[in-house]
This record gives structure tokens, C-alpha cells and sequence, in this order.
């Protein structure tokens, strides 16, 4: 069983989280294994034995179909415990988690049945949190630094005070990804105001929370030409959109109307019709003469992958493949009539765009400005400078 490593805890919680290192395991306690999930239809069914509940069976459904419930079981601990761990088993998922931190228990787990957040966070009822990302690739975090420094200025937007400072913040993230043992993948962290009521305002919250987990990925993004169509979902005003906050909502829509049409994401346009950004990166263009353009940040996110492509653009234009690079309000006319559209983002990389609309964007294929900049963000990625690679101590 996968351990719990304590070794930090932001309140002064002496009875509840000892200063020394220490290990707990999930099975400290005794947990029932009478649960088993069984196939029937559409749904799961998970079947309880008597010796753990009354119910006979519990439907979670997986349509829009309500399936019906009787003699719903209240559950021990240690049963709950067990079928999160059982749920996790039947349903698994596209992603692996390999590590989660919680200040909550002022540890990190290997076990994704104990990857939970309390329900009373006020990130998970009010929406009222933030969070950030950083790749990993050949055992380096990319650009970490430059994202922690985001993180911060979304916090402090967002008037969440972290319950530790940089220094403890930035050391908890390079242990958590050394407990997953994760040499190429991604680390993603939250920060709440942390649980304590329901309520709308956070001053019920005695303490904030801070959260990161290590997920596994495959090697970097391929390099394929993509579709992307206009978003009709409103974008958010520039205050919240230049926050990297877990209001996302926009952003999910945005991405599933992109997918019933068959693209692969939206477009956001602001409120004067210029270009602003995808729902989960920054978009560029290079013009036909060869001038790589891209929406200024005043009013969006401000992209620590698309600053960088900036920065590495230089030697696109010292190379004589870019005329020169500018940041500013684009028109969409400028932008379908370019010569190439490229989306930038820490998930994708680089990304070709071959088609926006209707509109076939330069002659349909990948260009040879986003190929240049993709071979440059990987190899930033793999032999950059110290300052955009920070190596992790497995």
C-alpha cells in the first residue's frame, strides 16, 4: 500500500500533524472487502454483502437516465475508504495520478483513493481558488519559477493568502513530483481559502489550502495541423481572464462547443471583436510578411509558454525566418488571412492550425514558423538554461 509521507504542516497543529517525518498507511484501519462492482447495462453496479450494509445494491449511472435508489447505506470509514479505492479500480480514467500533496494532512500520498479535497473547501463550492502548471520532461520541471510567480500574482488577485511562503511552496512541488518518481508528465496546484463553511465569504475558512498533484503523460505533443472555430461562449471579462483562477466554466463550454463542431478548440474574440485567446492557451499568427503576431495580454492571460516563445522567437528572426515579432490587437481578417495560426500553451506546446472556421488558414498544412518554434520550445525543454529547467531529485 502506498504510503503517506508527512514532513510539513501550515498551522500549528502539533496533535494533528507531528514536525517529525512520518508515514501512515490507509490501511492502518480495518476495511471491509465485501464491496465488489459488478457490469449491468449501462451502469456500475457496486454489491454490498450484508455484513457491510442493509442495501443490496447502489446504481451509479453513466447516462442521463436516473436510475433508482433505495435503502441507501451509511457507511463506516473505512467502507467509504474502500469503495473510493474500488471505484477508482472499475472506472480508472484516460490519466494516471502518481502523487498528490493536501496541506490538509500536511503530507503527500502515492494512492489515488486518498487524491481527495474536502467538500467544504471554498474552491469547490464557491469556485473561489487558483492554480497553476508546470511540464515535466526527462526528470526536469520546465519553467517552474516562472509559473510559481504566476501563481502568486493570481493569488494575490484573487486575495487568497498561501499558507506558505515561496521558498516552502516551490520545495513542496519538487518533492511531490520526486515522490511520484515521474520523469515525464505534468504538475498541477491549487490554492483555497481553504475548508470551513458554506457559507459565500471565505471567513469561516480558518486557513488556506494548497494542493498539487503529479500526473503521468507520454512523450511531448505531436506536431499536427488542428481545426479551431469562433467561441460563442462569452469570454471572461479581462479582470478574471488575466487570473488563473478554477473558474473554468467558460472554458469547458468553449471547449465542448469547439468538439460538436468537430475542431479542437474554440476561439475567443473580446468585447471589441479582437483576438484574445483558446480556452486553455494563447494563439499567434505569422503574417505574410513574416512578422509573428500575437494578441497583446493586457486583457488575457499572460501565457509563461507563450512569453517564452517570444523570448525564442529572437532567434527566428536573427536567423532571418521572421521579419520580426509585435504584440497587439488583431483583427479576425488578420488572423484567417495569415500564413500561419499557431496555438502556445504548456499542454500543447506548439500547435499548428490548418483551418479556423471555414477558412483554410495559409495553404492548409503545418508551417515552417510553428515547426521552427515547436523544435525550439522542445529544446529549450530538454537542454534550456537553468532558469527554465529545474531538476528533481528522485
Amino acid at each position: 500500500m502506498a504510503s503517506l509521507i508527512t514532513f510539513l504542516s501550515p498551522i500549528s497543529r502539533a496533535l494533528l500533524f507531528p514536525s517529525k517525518l512520518t508515514a501512515c498507511s490507509l490501511d492502518s484501519s480495518p476495511v471491509s472487502k465485501n464491496l465488489a462492482f459488478s457490469r449491468n447495462g449501462s451502469a456500475f453496479r457496486p454489491v454490498i454483502a450484508s455484513a457491510v450494509t442493509n442495501s443490496s445494491q447502489i446504481e451509479f449511472p453513466t447516462d442521463t437516465e436516473s436510475a433508482k435508489v433505495s435503502d441507501v447505506p451509511i457507511l463506516s470509514c473505512s467502507e467509504a475508504i474502500e469503495r473510493l479505492r474500488t471505484f477508482r479500480e472499475v472506472y480508472g480514467g484516460n490519466q494516471q495520478f502518481l502523487a498528490m500533496y493536501s496541506s490538509i494532512f500536511g503530507g503527500i500520498t502515492t494512492d489515488p483513493t486518498a487524491m481527495v479535497i474536502p467538500l467544504d473547501d471554498h474552491m469547490v463550492h464557491r469556485g473561489h481558488g487558483v492554480f497553476d502548471t508546470a511540464a515535466i520532461l526527462d526528470g526536469y520541471l520546465y519553467e517552474l519559477d516562472q509559473h510559481i510567480d504566476r501563481f502568486l500574482r493570481s493569488a494575490a488577485m484573487a486575495k487568497i493568502k498561501p499558507p506558505f511562503d515561496r521558498e516552502n511552496i516551490r520545495s513542496i512541488l519538487i518533492q511531490t513530483v520526486s515522490a511520484s518518481k515521474c520523469t515525464t508528465g505534468s504538475l498541477r496546484y491549487w490554492l483555497s481559502p481553504g475548508p470551513g463553511d458554506f457559507q459565500l465569504s471565505p471567513a469561516g475558512c480558518p486557513q488556506s489550502s494548497f494542493y498539487a498533484i503529479v500526473i503521468k503523460g507520454q512523450s511531448p505533443p505531436s506536431f499536427k495541423g488542428v481545426k479551431v472555430v469562433t467561441s460563442s461562449v462569452p469570454i471572461k471579462p479581462p479582470q478574471f481572464a488575466s487570473v488563473k483562477s478554477v473558474n473554468y466554466l467558460p472554458n469547458a463550454l468553449s471547449k465542448m462547443e469547439a468538439e460538436e463542431n468537430d475542431a479542437f478548440v474554440g476561439i475567443w474574440l473580446d468585447e471589441d471583436g479582437y483576438i484574445a485567446e483558446g480556452p486553455t492557451m494563447n494563439v499567434a499568427f505569422v503574417s505574410k510578411e513574416k512578422e509573428l503576431l500575437m494578441p497583446q495580454f493586457d486583457k488575457i492571460l499572460c501565457g509563461c509558454t507563450a512569453k517564452r516563445i517570444l523570448t525564442l522567437a529572437q532567434g527566428l528572426v536573427k536567423e532571418g525566418k521572421l521579419k520580426g515579432i509585435r504584440l497587439g490587437n488583431l483583427t479576425v481578417e488578420e488572423g484567417k488571412k495569415a500564413e500561419e495560426m499557431i496555438l502556445v500553451g504548456s499542454g500543447i506546446l506548439v500547435c499548428p492550425v490548418v483551418q479556423w472556421d471555414d477558412q483554410v488558414i495559409g495553404d492548409g498544412n503545418e508551417g515552417p514558423v510553428a515547426q521552427a518554434l515547436y523544435n525550439l520550445v522542445l529544446e529549450d525543454m530538454k537542454s534550456g538554461p537553468a532558469t527554465v529547467r529545474v531538476p528533481v531529485p528522485y
